[in-house]
This record gives structure tokens, sequence and C-alpha cells, in this order.
């Protein structure tokens, strides 16, 4: 009767340590393929810091294949917390993914360069420096060999 007793109050304590252990939270991550038809890239973005990292497929001989990761380079790391989210754009040929800043409305485009994700620095509609129309002007460290932001290097 005793061990009974111990053992009910032992698992007394234990639901107890796990009902006030706070909540158990998902990882702070979305994911969003690149919109280039014939690429086989997806991008990951950290929602609260905004670093982004891209991987995709690639055949390796003798093998099922390898998992090609680039990390993150010029623009694309730890922003200003905030809330952030990636969004494809509709163009079949682009390679690279808008990073978007849902509390202040800023984006930035990153794309795969010299093995990196880069990424134009953060900007929005408001930004002086406006060019003619209204549209903000913002550039990137880097330019890509094709001219094109989101194309990669061949």
């Amino acid at each position: 009767m005793r061990r009974a007793g111990r053992s009910i109050a032992l698992l007394g304590a234990l639901v107890a340590g796990i009902a006030t252990s706070g909540p158990v939270t998902a990882a702070s991550f979305d994911f969003v393929p690149a919109p280039q038809t014939d690429l086989n890239r997806i991008y990951r973005i950290d929602r609260v810091t905004g670093a982004i990292a891209s991987c995709q497929y690639g055949l390796q001989e003798g093998t099922v294949g390898a998992t090609l990761c680039f990390g993150p380079g010029e623009g694309a790391g730890p922003q200003t917390p905030g809330e952030y989210g990636l969004v494809a754009s509709r163009h079949e040929r682009e390679g690279g993914v808008f990073r978007v800043n849902y509390r202040t409305g800023d984006m930035s485009v990153c794309y795969v360069y010299e093995e990196k994700v880069v990424c134009t620095p953060q900007t929005g509609p408001s930004v002086s420096g406006a060019a003619p129309g209204g549209a903000a002007i913002s550039g990137a460290g880097g330019t890509p060999t094709s001219g094109r932001p989101g194309q990669t290097r061949p």
C-alpha cells in the first residue's frame, strides 16, 4: 500500500511538472521553392531573424544524389527581429525569391550567387531616394553575371 501511495505521488508530481513547463513551440522556419521551372531549389527563412539559406538536389555519380546547400552571404544573414516570410514571383525564369517583413512592409530580393544566398537591402515604397513613379531604389553588393537578380552564375 505504501508503494502505491508513493507511485501515485510521483506520478502526480511528474504530471504537475509537465503542465508547468510551458508550451512547446514549433520551429520558426518557412520554406518556398524558387519559381524557376527548371530549378529544383528551395529557400528557407527564419521567420524571426529573416536569415535565409537554400538547398537543391544535385547529381552525384555512384549515389542517389546529394543535397547541395547554400548558406547566407551578403544581406542574407540575420536582420532586425521582425516577422519575415518568403514570396516567390510567378516569373518562370526567376531563380530568386522576395524576403518580406510583414511588420514593416519592407522587401528585398534574395538569390544564390557564388555558392551563397545574397539579398538586396530591405526597402519599401516609403523609403526616401525613390525613383520617378514612386519606386524605391535598392542595390545589391554584387551583380550576377547575367545582370539579372535571381539568376545564378553559370
